[in-house]
């Protein structure tokens, strides 16, 4: 594919006399006087040297990205120079987030992302924008030179995220997934016990979560004080601004569940269990796949549009089967068949304790499930299997942040891939096309591309942008 275009913003590299006279002023002042260099600069006294720490630069400073930046800010050898915000009072969280670990002021703020990329002295970037945002700010990212940890999901469409795959690889840049349950014990020793087979031969795959929320208000109001409402929109469509629309609380925001900045919860919380699937179902899910599915998408009157609840089958060239369901989330009026409540009593009495969330992986000889509050066996003795004893290994991770700026130091692969990442998405972007249209398709893993059917294709493709956006 060809390099994405995405407008700069213009800057002067003009210098006044001044400006001149200050900095050569400042220069023989140090030239003068002999320099104190601190222990904690050498990197004594439990300290990290600054030619060992990673600078990075926070694109996204709601509660979503604020979780992300405190792992890093628990990183000794990662120093936060930057964050960018287009809402002032999120900007301030995390910019007093920076200050307090760091103790001192030396992190700038930003309003537009393309004033924090021009920075010649970040080295990577946390990118935690809304959904719409996040292919083209990773983009101008890593054509910028900076290495990308990134949260889900990838994009509103298949092409965004290969166009980024590509900058990825022509690049050279380390690219980390907000996959974050790969750096959890349980969830690779299930995926580990699944690609090893010692729950015997593959031949089914469950996979359930959060439905998206329904309703969402279409009340027009002004946006909140400050916010730069129009590079919020950035490349959508405009629309006047609802109320909520923008929230950071996630009882309130409706933006997560509209379908011109989302596909909503069917690709945001369900590629975390697709992605574990994915990760215990190896080659046995290449191949092409038949997928076919149902799912509600306008529950209740309201801007949300983006699937509520949904059941879809996936049949691998292999023979491994999948299915894919959404837990109602919230009020949810209407049920389709293949109502997911009953797959969740059902999933409780096969495998004990579960939640709203869940990867279980069904084998000839046995079954094994995860989510982020249980480990579930048939066979308890399966608990004792010893890692050591696995052929395929899976990369050890215990904190994604961690795994990250260990790559950004090796230049190795992180823990989740930009190939996983565009993988796990395709599982989910062709959940929601199969919905949509309401046929059975035929997907080809290989091509990434629908068998015989241009109207599918067509959903694959990149949307519009508002100019100056555009790929």
């Amino acid at each position: 594919m060809s390099e994405p275009k995405i407008p700069q913003k213009e800057s002067s590299s003009t210098i006044t006399r001044r400006q001149f006279l200050g900095t050569t002023g400042c220069a023989l002042a140090a030239a003068a006087f002999p320099t104190i260099i601190p222990a904690s600069a050498l990197g004594k006294d439990g300290n990290v040297a600054p030619s060992n720490r990673i600078t990075l630069g926070v694109i996204g400073c709601g509660p979503q990205g604020r979780g992300d930046l405190q792992s890093f800010l628990n990183q000794k050898d990662c120093q936060v120079v930057a964050v960018c915000d287009v809402k002032p009072d999120q900007l301030g969280l995390a910019k007093a987030a920076v200050d307090k670990t760091h103790q001192n002021q030396d992190c700038r703020t930003y309003r537009d992302f393309r004033d924090l990329l021009a920075r010649k002295d970040i080295d990577a970037c946390l990118i935690a924008t809304p959904d719409h945002w996040h292919v083209p700010a990773s983009l101008l990212a890593v054509n910028a030179g900076k290495d990308i940890y990134t949260e889900k999901p990838l994009g509103l469409s298949l092409e965004e995220g290969q166009t980024l795959r590509a900058a990825i690889h022509r690049k050279k840049r380390v690219f980390q997934f907000g996959t974050q349950q790969r750096s959890s014990r349980n969830f690779r020793f299930a995926a580990e016990l699944a690609c090893n087979e010692n729950i015997g031969k593959l031949k089914h795959i469950n996979v359930w979560s959060y439905g998206s929320t329904p309703g969402g208000s279409r009340k027009e109001v002004p946006p909140p004080e400050g916010m730069d409402y129009d590079l919020w929109l950035g490349p959508a469509a405009f629309r006047p601004h609802t109320e909520n629309r923008c929230a950071a609380e996630g009882n309130l925001k409706t933006w997560w569940f509209d379908s011109q900045y989302a596909l909503g919860f069917i690709a945001g919380w369900g590629i975390h269990p697709m992605d574990i699937a994915l990760w215990g179902g190896g080659n046995l899910l290449g191949g092409s796949v038949v997928v076919e599915g149902r799912a509600n998408y306008r529950a209740a009157e309201g801007i949300c549009d983006t699937a509520t609840i949904w059941d879809v089958d996936y049949t691998f060239a292999s023979g491994v089967t999948l299915k894919f369901v959404g837990v109602p989330n919230g009020e949810n009026r209407g049920k389709p068949t293949g109502d997911p409540s009953l797959y969740q009593d059902e999933w409780r009495q096969r495998y004990g304790q579960t939640t709203n969330h869940g990867t279980a992986f069904e084998g000839a000889d046995g079954w094994v499930h995860v989510d982020r509050a249980n480990l579930n066996l048939q066979q308890a003795e399966m608990n004792r299997v010893s890692e050591d004893s696995f052929r395929t290994k899976l990369i050890q991770s215990k904190n994604q942040a961690r795994n990250f700026l260990d790559c950004v130091k090796s230049r190795a692969e992180t823990v989740s891939p930009i190939d996983a990442a565009v993988a796990g998405d395709a599982l989910c972007h062709i959940a929601d096309i199969a919905c949509r249209l309401g046929r059975k398709l035929t997907f080809d893993l290989k091509h990434e591309r629908f068998v015989n059917d241009d109207e599918a294709n067509q959903r694959l493709k990149a949307r519009p942008m508002r100019k100056p956006w555009h790929l």
